[in-house]
This record gives C-alpha cells, structure tokens and sequence, in this order.
C-alpha cells in the first residue's frame, strides 16, 4: 500500500481527498484536511515536492542570490532567510554570485531562468543593468536586501541616517576634525557607500564643519581600513581626533592601524563604525547596529506577501540603526604642539619599516 494510500485509510477518506488535503490543491473542509494533516504525521507521511508543484503551480522553494556566503552581513541574513522559510515549512535554493566571476554570469543567465521557485530574494548585489532586467524578466516576486530600486520591494537600513547619527554622535563629543574612511572607487556596494557618505556630509554641514570635511576611500573591508588608515594616521598631513568607518570592518582595521602607530583610541583618536558586526564588542568599537538577522526575516515575510497577492504594491522597509555606546569615543584630548609634532614623526617612522 503506497504512503497516500496508508495516510487516506487511516483518515477515512480517498486517495484523492488525502491529495488535496496534503499538497493544497482544491477544496477539502479544515476539519478533513486536519484528520489527514494528523494521519501523514502518525506514520510519517510527507508528500514529495514534485506532487505539490503539479498539483498548485508553485515549488515551494524560495532563491536567494547574493555575492558573498562567507561575510558577516550576508552570513547573518542567510540565517534570518532560512529561520522564516523553515517556519513556513519551505525549501531554500542558495545562488552564490561572487562579482565578476563566470558562475555569477550563469547563474544571471541560466539558473535563474530556470524559475525553479516561488520568489527570489537578492542580497547586497548591485546588479549591473542587464543583471537587473534579467531578474525582472524571470517574472517571479522579488525582494531586496540593501538596494534602491523603486520598483522592487527593498528590506535594509537608513544608510545616510546611521551615518548621519553616528557623525552627530562625534561632533556632540567636541570633534570638529572628522574624517570618513571607506568606499570609494571599486567598491562592489557604491550606493550604500554613496548614502553613508550623504549622511556623513549632512552631519558635518548642519554643524557648519563643512570646511573639514574630509574622504578617505578605502577597499570595504578590515583589511583595506588598516591599509587607509595607516597612510592616514602615519602621513604627513594634521591627522583627524576622529574617524567613521563606512563599516564596523573598516573602522576595526583603523582601531589597528591606531594601535600599530602608537595611537591610543579613544585618548588620541575616537573611530566609531556602522553594523555592530560580531567583532565590534572585542576592540569596544561604538557603532550604529543593524541586525542582518531581522533583515533575512523581514524579506520573507514580505516576498511570501507577494507570491500570495501577485498585485501587492512593492514596499521600500527602511530600518533604524541602533547607537550602541562602546569605549572606541570620548572627547577630543588636548596636546602641545611639540607632542604633536614627535608622535607625527615616530608614527611616519613606524609606517615606513
């Protein structure tokens, strides 16, 4: 006796109402479809996924794409995504599309036309033009994680706000001499970059610091914060009492840098940073927290809002960031001028061995 067959006797139904009751095609009562839910359960029954795609039009399976599975961000969104499709009792197809790589080619040109699912969800692409309408041609709901398409659905923080807060938060401190480290030229995530840097900007205009603005690209990355911070802080030039990472990661590689130099931070210079990434409590770094976790969940939730109303207008959800006060900040400290002078030429000394 095949498993249906063993899940409908035990209901007391047929075969064909067990179907419907287990893979939601047709009408079955809530008090049939019940019995048959709790027959499958008593003996273990789970129909394959290849009989609910035939017998409802949908795989039960939800894509995700993103260029990175091994970084922090993407890590944590990963495992927001995957707590709600579980909860929803739904499968995951994981699309690695690492910048400029073949794979991400075929995947943009192949896979994802496929349309082996219900729903896609893109994490932190930046896609190029075509890679975009690529997406849009596959003709399946699609929701974003970090973006600003106004014709998709978007789940990521208020860049410029953070930023915006986290400047405010340097200049309420006394700072006047504040830099922006991070992004630039090359970097794969230019228009979060691009909003960060706005609320930098804003920050230092609305405080009339506009004549001490200052940008400082660098790699988005632990390592390419120390290697900018390093020319910054050892370099000839009046260093800042205070830096805003682009990223927790940028602002960590300044904290080393720092330390490197012979820097004390906060003493000597105060780094705050944007993520609250896993490492930011180890170097005390004082940042604006978003929680990627919370992202991942929110993006399901509303792609699932799509795939049930095809027609359900795309939403732009624009989280807040949270200042979580560590000890990478304090008021700028006061030197002589000849102190000043030996640290600039021990730190020039340090950078060039």
């Amino acid at each position: 006796m095949s498993g249906i067959a063993k899940v409908a006797e035990l209901a007391g139904v047929s075969k064909s109402t067990a179907s419907r009751a287990l893979t939601g095609a047709g009408y079955v009562s809530e008090s049939t479809r019940a019995r048959v839910i709790a027959a499958a359960a008593t003996i273990g029954y789970v129909p394959s996924t290849s009989a609910v795609s035939l017998a409802t039009g949908r795989t039960r399976t939800i894509g995700v794409v993103m260029p990175y599975v091994n970084r922090w961000f993407f890590a944590e969104v990963l495992e927001g995504i995957q707590e709600a499709l579980l909860e929803h009792g739904l499968d995951l197809t994981l699309y690695d599309a690492k910048p400029g790589s073949a794979g991400r080619r075929r995947i943009f040109e192949d896979f994802l036309a496929r349309k082996r699912f219900d729903g896609l969800i893109a994490v932190g692409l930046e896609p190029a033009d075509d890679e975009l309408e690529r997406m849009r041609a596959i003709d399946r709901p699609l929701v974003t994680v970090v973006g600003e398409d106004p014709s998709t659905s978007v789940v990521a923080i208020d860049d410029d706000h953070a930023v915006r807060r986290a400047t405010e938060h340097l200049i309420a401190l006394g700072h006047d001499s504040i830099v922006f480290l991070g992004g630039g030229a090359g970097s794969n995530w230019a228009h979060v970059d691009r909003r960060r840097l706005d609320g930098y900007l804003e920050a230092m205009a609305d405080a009339d610091l506009g004549d001490h603005v200052r940008h400082v690209p660098s790699d988005v990355s632990l390592p390419g914060g120390y290697a900018a911070a390093v020319d910054l802080l050892g370099g000839a030039r009046r260093t800042p009492t205070a830096i805003v990472g682009v990223c927790d990661e940028v602002a960590i590689g300044a904290i080393i840098a720092s330390r490197r130099l012979g820097i004390r931070v906060p003493t000597d210079l105060s780094v705050v940073g944007i993520d609250d990434h896993e490492y930011a409590e180890m170097f005390a770094l004082t940042t604006l927290e978003q929680v990627p976790r919370s992202q991942g969940l929110a993006a399901v939730e509303l792609l699932l809002a799509h795939i049930a109303d095809p027609d359900h207008a795309p939403r732009q959800v624009r989280l807040q960031a949270r200042l979580v006060m560590r000890s990478s900040t304090a008021p700028p400290a006061t030197h002589e001028t000849a102190a000043v002078g030996d640290m600039r030429v021990q730190r020039r000394r340090f950078a060039d061995e």
